[in-house]
């Protein structure tokens, strides 16, 4: 079954008591038991499950084709719970250009878990062997990575954490299962930040892993949330699920937009690189050809002025909206190291875009009237 479809009919049934097509949503906070104190339906409190959050879970495994998926109240819950099921004395691997929180979270955050972390180039080859140490329980690979499009090889790099005896994480927020698997590629646990295009709609937060086995790490990760509090909404639930019929056809269509505004963008004057795997000059290019489909929504470029001239170009826009997200139906831009704030390490001189549903000349005219042409 191809993805498109598996996206539209993944956890979908015609409720029987009522007919409807939609999905209930189910607010309850707690559930009732019968006399002996057991659960009538295997719910009993909204912190460890309920079953709009199992519709979810459900769907997004069958997407990632993996066995077991576990759902968050936000991307940043969801990758952190994997952390915090590692044992005290686990090293982690981390790419250097991870999502700024996470870099900050590894700093801020893992010493007192007992953890260590390395950061290196994890799209250059090689780099991941000379990042591993005998202790090393998890490589976080991200891919295509934020802000700066960096594409990992996500296969060679599973086979070398794997020979290490690491588990390998693959955050692949900005590809959807749409565009890449990482589970097919060896990945053991995919995670999303379901804020983004899942939701596709800006009014969501939300957060996903995608499990390749039902297995230990499962467990531990499931409890990690059951007890810290990590938890999806109902509604929020409801709301990805929601978002994921729609995934294929608004990935894709954004995808072709996406390619013609970068491919615009890399002959502009004003502008001096363009990062986008979807264009032969990324140094990522091939092996985005191989393991994804398309090339996404994101792109961002630098300005050949400096920093100044970048956050002037973004405050000149008219047509895309000066914010700080992606995957939705609108356009955003934003001068990405301003966004990020003090920890932020990307270059002054970025702009980052999210392409949403608008018509791509009508984004590229906004952009050019930005750029001062």
């Amino acid at each position: 079954m191809r993805i498109e479809t598996v996206a539209v009919h993944a956890a979908f049934s015609v409720d029987p008591s009522t007919g409807a097509v939609a999905p209930p949503i189910h607010l309850s906070t707690t559930f009732g038991r019968d006399e002996a104190g057991l659960p009538l339906a295997g719910h009993t409190y909204v912190r460890e499950s309920n079953p709009t959050q199992d519709l979810l879970e459900e769907a997004l495994a069958r997407l990632e084709g993996g066995e077991a998926a576990l759902v968050f109240g936000s991307g940043m819950a969801a990758g952190l719970a994997v952390a915090q099921a590692l044992p005290p004395g686990s090293h982690v691997v981390l790419p250097e250009d991870v999502y700024y929180a996470y870099r900050v979270a590894a700093r801020e955050f893992f010493p007192a878990w007992g953890l260590t972390v390395s950061f290196a180039a994890l799209d250059e080859p090689g780099a991941l062997a000379g990042a591993l140490r005998p202790e090393t329980r998890l490589v976080w690979l991200e891919s295509p990575s934020n802000p700066l499009l960096r594409i990992t090889d996500l296969a060679a790099s599973a086979e070398v954490a794997r020979s290490a005896g690491a588990l390998v994480l693959v955050d692949s927020t900005f590809a959807t299962p749409i565009l890449q698997r990482p589970l097919e590629m060896g990945a053991d646990v995919v995670l999303h930040a379901t804020t983004k295009g899942m939701g596709g709609h800006s009014d969501v937060q939300g957060g996903a892993l995608v499990f390749a086995r039902k297995d230990g790490l499962f467990e531990r990760v499931r409890h990690v949330r059951t007890i810290l509090g990590g938890v999806a909404s109902p509604f929020g639930s409801w709301l990805v699920l929601r978002g994921l019929r729609t995934l294929a056809v608004r990935v894709r269509f954004q995808s072709e937009s996406a390619f013609a505004i970068a491919s615009a963008l890399a002959l502009h004057p004003a502008v001096s690189r363009v990062n986008y795997p979807g264009l032969p000059g990324h140094p990522g290019h091939e092996t985005a050809r191989r393991q994804m489909s398309a090339f996404g929504s994101m792109i961002s470029f630098h300005v050949r002025a400096g920093r100044e001239a970048a956050i002037e170009a973004v405050g000149r826009t008219r047509l895309f909206t000066r914010a700080t997200s992606l995957g939705g139906v609108e356009s955003l831009v934003e001068h990405r190291a301003t966004s990020e704030g003090v920890a932020s390490t990307a270059p002054g001189d970025l702009v980052r875009l999210s392409i949403g549903l608008e018509h791509p000349d009508d984004l590229l005219a906004d952009l050019g009237q930005a750029l001062g042409t």
